[in-house]
């Protein structure tokens, strides 16, 4: 029999209007599979069981009266610890964090708190969000459900751990170049990067979005339609927009699809990796889409360009915190920086260019296409102790090549699970839209989602462990 915690948000929302099942009872069920797991993930910070509880008591009477204040009313929710929730600190999964307590929900958790979901828990992040791995100075190790051994991938690194294992269907995480995809893919969930100033936030940045991390496409798509609601502190968000979020279907006949297997740079793709993602496509161009093979626009002097400047953005937000505290940070962080120390303000510049040519690039080569698939990741899940899957502060993105160009060029982007490895370990199949299309990247993600072959059951290593 399926535990409550396991059940999707649509399949939940129904069972509350019949009164088959109530929040309190749902986060009963949520806070027991995080005692059994979190021992072994590490997934979660900040665990609020008595707001929760309270939340969820509230919500129960609202469905009990047919007064809902939302179809997400009432059910359990994590929001990634690098977006600011009201009364609790915030500390970038870092030992040199700030752990002065938030004034404030920042706009994805307030959104999601108006709706009546329960928030009973953050999840975890590696240092500053700034690697693709679970690795924190502040956080016990993360793990990936599908293998311990294994890193879930980040810096929505809990999200991805926590989708996976069940600690209810929605979770929330943020993407700067990879980071809800990267553990989307290698926790074998769904994970949405919506268009650049979809979802607002705060604080907003280049390229950096929140979305949703779930089990089923509809969850994120349920998910999306509270996160883009509007709030102005976000100055860069889009105008909002009047999205069929929950029309998923979608005629895959006649849609131009480009497949992309190599990046342009970073690390090769693996040929299990390959083989699943020309079979996702082949799927597609079954269903009548015509399907043709793009190279790639991605650069190695791109990525460099990426790499000098973000070592310099965060050389000077670490270099102002006093010395106690940047030694606290992780030493693969501190080594990656290191060479920032030395910049020239036309070196940075230079770097800074690179944004500008993958935004031209990309759109050049996204032009005849509707969607674009790829692997997410070159790579399957590595070793959980790793920063990043080469593990060198030297050469620190070699396995976002897929990812962080549609941060830039501010497309929307999902990751969903289109197989496994010889080992056990999913494999992310990226699709990718047209710039405002989150709608549609939604929708062909369905379509995949309806089609792609039968999925392994969901991990359950607290079972094995209790064995």
């Amino acid at each position: 029999m399926t535990e409550a915690c396991d059940l999707s948000a649509t399949r939940l929302s129904t069972l509350f209007a019949r009164r088959a099942l109530s929040p309190v009872e749902l986060l009963g069920s949520v806070l027991a599979r995080l005692d059994e797991a979190e021992p072994l993930l590490a997934a979660c910070w900040a665990i609020d069981r008595e707001g929760a509880l309270a939340a969820a008591r509230a919500a129960e009477g609202r469905w009990m009266a047919g007064e809902p204040l939302s179809s997400i009313d009432g059910i359990s929710v994590t929001v990634k610890e690098l977006i600011a929730t009201k009364g609790v600190a915030k500390p970038m999964g870092t030992a040199a964090g700030d752990m002065t307590l938030q004034d404030a929900d920042a706009p994805p958790a307030a959104r999601v708190r108006e709706a009546g979901a329960v928030l009973f828990a953050k999840t975890t992040t590696p240092d500053f969000g700034m690697l693709s791995s679970g690795l924190s100075s502040f956080h016990k190790l993360a793990r990936n459900p599908w293998d311990l051994s294994k890193s879930p991938g980040g810096s929505s690194t809990g999200a991805g751990s926590a989708a996976a294992a069940g600690y209810g269907p929605l979770h929330i995480g943020t993407d700067i170049g990879g980071s809800t995809r990267l553990p989307a893919g290698w926790c074998g969930i769904f994970g949405f990067k919506p268009s650049f100033g979809r979802v607002p936030i705060d604080p907003p940045y280049m390229g950096r979005v929140a979305g949703p991390m779930t089990r089923t496409v509809a969850d994120s798509a349920l998910l999306m339609s509270i996160l883009s609601r509007p709030d102005p502190r976000d100055y860069m968000s889009l105008p909002p927009a009047d999205l069929p979020w929950e029309r998923l279907e979608r005629d895959l006949k006649g849609l131009r699809i480009g497949l992309m297997l190599d990046a342009g740079c970073g690390l090769a793709v693996d040929p299990e990796i390959r083989d699943a993602t020309i079979a996702a496509a082949q799927l597609f161009a079954d269903a009548g889409a015509i399907v043709e093979p793009v190279g790639p626009f991605f650069t190695r002097a791109m990525l460099d360009g990426i790499d000098i400047f973000w070592r310099a953005r965060f050389f000077d937000q670490m270099t102002a915190l006093p010395e106690d505290r940047q030694a606290l940070i992780l030493p693969y962080i501190r080594q990656w920086v290191e060479p920032a120390r030395g910049y020239s303000g036309a070196q940075v510049y230079r770097g800074s260019e690179a944004f500008m040519q993958i935004r031209e690039k990309g759109r050049d080569a996204f032009a005849p296409f509707d969607f674009m698939l790829s692997p997410t990741a070159p790579v399957a899940a590595f070793p959980a102790e790793y920063a990043s899957p080469v593990n060198d502060p030297t050469r620190p993105f070699e396995h976002i090549g897929f990812t962080v160009p549609w941060n830039m060029t501010e497309q929307p982007a999902a990751s969903i699970n289109c197989g496994y490895t010889a080992a056990g370990l999913p494999i992310g199949l990226q699709i990718v839209g047209r710039r405002f299309d989150d709608a549609g990247v939604l929708q062909v993600s369905h379509a995949y989602e309806q089609m792609r072959p039968a999925q392994r059951p969901w991990p359950e290593p607290w079972k094995d462990s209790a064995e």
